[in-house]
């Protein structure tokens, strides 16, 4: 389940991992794909679904996580690029202790690490714009983390947060109307979703642009330091292995992902 349009880029990745693990797709298992761009809340056909207890495994991404919570009765993986404890769905990411678990692509290393090599390329970086989604679990730390990191540097920390998709244009307008040298997105769900314009913001008002995966490069921005989502989702599948073989979530560690 998602709420990224279709195709989904990463679906691959989680049918590798499984053919990796000797599944045959139609003989094996056999998947059911919803999707529901932008809107978690019309997933509630499938929560409910899920609640009859009808599948032997549920795989969501992103916001589709969140849409979930009220399901008990079958297990969920996730790949999450926020806080699933903040979340809710885990009691901790060593012993997620109910029938979630998956993957996070939140490291705060890596925000401290985003803010050192965008400094490298721009070193008279003084004033930074930072663009952060707070309807994501986990961004506060992100926040307080890029913060602490920008100051230490030496540059000014300008945010811009903003509240779901709707007011990303709002919080771009503030952006263009402060002197900074350079921008850095948070990313998860929503700045992905709007890669494309987040890049030409940047290109439009000649700023160098850091973001947290590859896929924003690909659509325009300057640079990136993230996980490699793809490999994310190929590694999923040795969990969805794991459980479809007995083991239950709640005593599957929540995974870092960390291949760059």
């Amino acid at each position: 389940m998602s709420t990224e349009p279709q195709p989904d880029p990463f679906l691959e990745g989680f049918r590798e991992g499984l053919r990796q693990r000797g599944y045959a797709e139609g003989k094996d298992v056999v998947f059911e794909l919803h999707y529901a761009a932008g809107d978690p809340e019309s997933l509630r056909q499938v929560v409910f679904e899920l609640q009859r207890g009808n599948v032997d495994l549920a795989v969501s991404s992103g916001p589709a996580t969140r849409a979930l919570t009220a399901v008990k009765e079958v297990p969920i993986l996730f790949a999450l690029s926020g806080d699933p404890v903040e979340l809710g769905v885990v009691k901790s990411l060593g012993q997620p202790g109910g029938n979630f678990t998956g993957s996070t692509f939140l490291s705060l290393e890596l925000a401290g690490k985003r803010v050192e090599l965008l400094k490298d390329i721009f070193p008279r970086l003084r004033t930074l714009a930072i663009l952060a989604n707070t309807d994501h679990p986990g961004e506060q730390s992100e926040w307080q983390t890029t913060q602490r990191a920008t100051e230490a540097l030496g540059a000014d920390p300008v945010y811009f947060p903003f509240f779901g998709a709707r007011e990303l244009d709002k919080a771009l307008e503030r952006a263009s109307k402060v002197r900074a040298d350079a921008i850095l997105v948070f990313p998860d769900a929503v700045t992905m979703v709007h890669r494309a314009k987040l890049a030409e913001f940047a290109i439009s008002q000649h700023l160098p642009s850091m973001f947290g995966w590859s896929e924003y490069c690909d659509a325009g921005g300057l640079l990136s330091y993230g996980a490699n989502q793809r490999a994310t989702y190929v590694w999923l599948a040795t969990y969805a292995d794991r459980i479809l073989r007995g083991e239950r979530p709640a005593n599957l560690p929540v995974g870092a992902a960390r291949k760059i």
